[in-house]
């Protein structure tokens, strides 16, 4: 494992380890505090995120900064990364082989930063983290025992821009967050072992 964010940023270099390669502007990543108490994690860059090679830059990034400041905090509070580090063609999901390229770089950039509260922003990034299909409409808010820190999936704040009828459920979700984040309950050891996957189950 890499000792640190900058010594895996070299590892991952100009990468090339899937086809997403060709495509992209910038990697993305990931950017903040390497000792935030809570992180995040989306599903991939957009178009802004390509162009500027940081995450949530655009209008959903935006509005993610909105909802930490009415929890009290500030995006340099927090850590942000996604599953995968490239642009998806037209934002699709990231197929199965990209994930599985990726998910080396997630998995140590969690255990380098150590959060105590990991945040997956949407269906993608949930399902990826809990090693299965999920509905975010049915689990969002929820708080999840994960190894070694705790997993909250929310909706994606891009969900909150389509259709306002979201709003009120995303802040909500971000109540919650602010909720877990102020008990002093420890999340659980990670296990001895490295698990082969992210799946939390």
């Amino acid at each position: 494992m890499a000792k640190t964010l900058e010594e895996l940023r070299e590892e991952l270099g100009e990468c090339t380890r899937c086809s997403l390669c060709r495509g992209r502007n910038n990697i993305v990543f990931g950017d903040g505090n390497p000792d935030a108490q809570l992180m995040f994690v989306g599903e991939a860059p957009g178009r802004a995120e390509d162009a500027q090679g940081l995450p949530f830059v655009g209008p959903a990034g935006k509005l993610l900064d909105r909802l930490l400041e009415d929890i009290g905090l500030k995006r340099g509070d927090t850590y942000i990364a996604n599953v995968i580090k490239c642009r998806p063609p037209g934002n699709r999901d990231p197929l199965p082989e990209e994930t599985e390229a990726c998910s080396p770089f997630l998995q140590e950039q969690t255990e380098i930063i150590r959060p105590r509260i990991l945040c997956a922003l949407g269906r993608v990034a949930a399902g990826f983290m809990m090693g299965k299909s999920v509905q975010i409409t049915r689990i969002h808010g929820q708080r999840f025992e994960g190894a070694g820190y705790f997993l909250v999936p929310v909706l994606h704040p891009a969900a909150a821009l389509r259709a306002a009828s979201n709003m009120d459920l995303i802040r909500q979700d971000f109540k919650s967050l602010e909720a877990y984040l102020a008990e002093d309950d420890s999340p659980p050891e990670p296990p001895a072992e490295e698990p082969e996957q992210m799946g939390l189950f």
